[in-house]
């Protein structure tokens, strides 16, 4: 005899409880285990298709993990110390950038600048606050970067954890489908199935994104000769995970640097801004319709209040976790829809049609 309904939700209720309770507590020792399962589910497909060409699931592993680590050794020694290095000068100059705004607009519009006006006093704040704090930030986010105890734990751990999860992944599915409540099984194979492809569909298609429009954004900008221009793009890929705010920020840093750097020419301040106009035109147009898709069901409201909430309650690791747990949600949301338009509670106590 089936467990009732009541005793149902009990049980899964405590192990959801379970779950955030973990979670709170133990973030930070998840977090190189959570990101080594992260890394195993994006990289599984991968491992599938070398299956179906005929490696075994041990030699896709290992083709996949030697490919990876190339590429990060490659990102190491030539992007990464470049990156560091721009975003760097570009805390620098920052002082030097408001003090040029400051003789802009007090050259143009002085009456903007009059002893006791609420611009002039928020220029000397910002000049001063960026000058007295800018290294010290750079140099505490470089030292924390640096945490020799952590660095370790985590470059270690993760790569382990993420070979061994994509070693084992498709038996470990396989165990997880026999422990699943027989009564209840081909229903949640099928939300499982939803929540995945909408996890597909989104992360991975907007990570391709991401990754393109940074690139895209970076190349644009250094061949415009915009100084910082690789970590702007750095910036407005990264950014461009949550929809616009990629486009909108970036193109707001890369056209404030142009102003100062090009302010004498007109035309290279516009192709500076026709490069986001362009990178715009391509992501609306061709890479989210094609990589991400418009039925993934994860709209950017709902993306950007999971990230903030579990961001907050739960930090980082939160953060990393919200992206599917917010699928999830949203697949059990619309699942519940589903049941309650099916319900006697919707159509009411009569089957009758509409007259």
């Amino acid at each position: 005899m089936a467990l009732p309904v009541r005793e149902q939700a009990k049980i899964w209720g405590i192990a959801a409880a379970i779950f955030f309770v973990l979670l709170w507590y133990l973030g930070d020792v998840m977090l190189p285990f959570i990101v080594g399962s992260a890394v195993a589910y994006f990289l599984d497909p991968v491992a599938d298709r070398l299956e179906r060409l005929g490696f075994s699931r041990v030699l896709a592993t290992a083709t996949i993990t030697v490919a990876t680590v190339l590429l990060f050794i490659l990102a190491a020694l030539i992007v990464i110390p470049q990156l560091v290095k721009q975003l760097t000068a570009l805390v620098n100059i920052t002082p030097e950038i408001a003090r040029g705004l400051y003789g802009f607009v007090n050259e143009r519009f002085p009456q903007l600048l009059d002893e006791g006006s609420v611009l002039r006093q928020s220029l000397d704040g910002l000049a001063n606050t960026v000058k007295s704090r800018g290294g010290e930030f750079v140099n505490g986010l470089l030292a924390s970067v640096r945490n020799v105890v952590s660095a370790i734990v985590f470059i270690l751990v993760v790569p382990v954890v993420a070979f061994y999860m994509l070693l084992s992944w498709d038996r470990m599915i396989a165990h997880v489908d026999a422990w699943l409540p027989r009564d209840h099984a081909p229903v949640i194979r099928r939300l499982a199935g939803q929540i995945d492809a909408v996890l597909a569909g989104f992360v991975r298609g907007q990570l391709s994104v991401c990754l393109i429009l940074g690139v895209f954004y970076a190349a644009g900008l250094m061949l415009v000769g915009l100084d910082f221009g690789l970590v702007v793009g750095a910036i407005a890929g990264i950014l461009t995970f949550i929809p616009y705010v990629g486009a909108i920020v970036g193109g707001a840093l890369a056209i404030g640097l142009a102003l100062f750097q090009f302010w004498s020419d007109p035309l290279m301040i516009a192709a500076v801004a026709a490069i986001f106009f362009v990178g715009q035109f391509v992501e609306g147009n061709f890479l989210t319709p094609n990589l991400v898709g418009g039925s993934v069901g994860l709209h950017p409201v709902w993306l950007l209040f999971a990230l903030s909430a579990f961001g907050s309650l739960f930090g980082f690791v939160g953060m990393l976790v919200a992206v599917p747990v917010a699928a999830a949600l949203g697949v059990l949301a619309r699942f519940a829809v589903e049941q309650y338009l099916d319900s006697r509670l919707y159509k009411g106590l009569s089957d009758r049609g509409e007259d």
